[in-house]
C-alpha cells in the first residue's frame, strides 16, 4: 500500500507542475500579445517581418515552452509503474 501512496504523490507533483507550466504559458501569451501591441497611433516596427508582439507570442513563447516541457518531463517526471502491487 505504501507504494501506492508514493505513485499518488508523484502523480500529484506532476499534475501541479504541468498545470503550473499551462498557466505560465497564458500569462506569456498574454502579456506578450496585449502588452507588447503598439498604440494605434505609433507606427509598427517588425522584426523578422513580424511586429514584436506576434513574434513574442505565437513565435518565440512556443518555442520556449516546448524546452520547458522537454525539461520538465526529463527531470522532474518519473517513470513509475501502474500494475496494482499485491
Amino acid at each position: 500500500m505504501k507504494t501506492l501512496d508514493l505513485r499518488y504523490k508523484q502523480a500529484n507533483k506532476e499534475a501541479l507542475w504541468s498545470v503550473g507550466l499551462a498557466l505560465f504559458y497564458m500569462l506569456w501569451w498574454y502579456t506578450s500579445a496585449y502588452g507588447l501591441a503598439p498604440e494605434a497611433t505609433a507606427p509598427l516596427k517588425l522584426y523578422f517581418g513580424l511586429p514584436l508582439w506576434f513574434l513574442m507570442s505565437c513565435v518565440i513563447g512556443p518555442i520556449v515552452f516546448i524546452l520547458l516541457s522537454l525539461a520538465m518531463v526529463t527531470f522532474i517526471f518519473k517513470p513509475i509503474s501502474l500494475e496494482i502491487e499485491k
